[in-house]
């Protein structure tokens, strides 16, 4: 005999509650900080988070990006300043990431990529959500959540040092990984394949040295106020995905329900 879903008194089953449960989990996402050192998959993470609950993905190079090409008041000051060969200020930054943060399509939440890379940086996104975000959102208070994709260092060495691309086609290889079927050559069209100057071994040693000394505060200071869960990203890109949205839907429950 077919077993039918049960029904609440007033008709409903329980696929609308899992709906209902669903579309919940969706408003109590809230901020979401991706960390994680180059070649961990930040990127592709970013994009599945977005796919999934319809939140914009923020990142400080595109926002420059918009703002020197709009033309912008923030991007003729940015734009003055790189022409110079000077870094772009925190200051700087932080009235380009306020100005995208407070945009409607940011209200359920979003996903910062690439922000904060500093401690300080994230003193004053906690500082600007606190006393900003929180108070204009119909949401209400919803704490952000700090996803560290962890990597080990020799794999890391594996996708990074391993890639090689075909300067015809852009196909991306990589000689660990995913490599062509004849040595240093295009499956596609045969043209010798070449090492981008970022994949050189000794520079993707110096960018993973660099990013484990200015991330770490970062991590830290998240870490001491209980807003970092770290996810295996040795894993598979599907696996890695499984574990942030099975965290994100723990932290989504508990925002709905606090």
């Amino acid at each position: 005999m077919a077993v039918h879903p049960a029904k609440s008194a007033d008709g409903s089953s329980e696929e609308k509650r899992a709906v209902s449960m669903a579309e919940e989990t969706t408003r109590g996402i809230g901020p979401i900080v991706l960390l994680g050192p180059p070649g961990a998959g930040k990127g592709t993470q970013a994009k599945r988070i977005v796919e999934r609950y319809g939140i914009p993905q923020i990142s400080t190079g595109d926002l420059l990006r918009e703002h020197v090409k709009g033309g912008t008041g923030l991007g003729l000051l940015a734009k003055d300043i790189m022409a110079r060969g000077e870094l772009v200020p925190d200051e700087l930054l932080y009235d380009m990431v306020a100005e995208r943060l407070r945009r409607a399509d940011c209200e359920q939440g979003f996903v910062l990529d690439g922000f904060p890379r500093t401690a300080a940086q994230a003193g004053w996104l906690d500082a600007f959500l606190e006393n900003e975000f929180f108070d204009n959102s119909k949401r209400g208070k919803c704490l952000p959540i700090v996803i560290r994709i962890d990597v080990d260092y020799n794999e890391l060495l594996l996708r990074l040092a391993g890639r090689r691309n075909c300067p015809t086609c852009g196909r991306i290889y990589n000689v660990h990984l995913q490599p062509p079927r004849v040595d240093d050559a295009c499956d596609v069209d045969g043209t010798p394949l070449v090492i981008r100057n970022d994949d050189r071994e000794d520079v993707v040693r110096e960018r993973l040295q660099a990013y484990e000394s200015q991330t770490r505060p970062v991590a830290e200071y998240y870490e001491h106020k209980g807003r970092l869960v770290s996810v295996d990203g040795n894993l598979s890109a599907d696996q890695v995905s499984q574990q942030i949205f099975r965290e994100l839907g723990i932290h989504a429950v508990a925002n709905v329900r606090s």
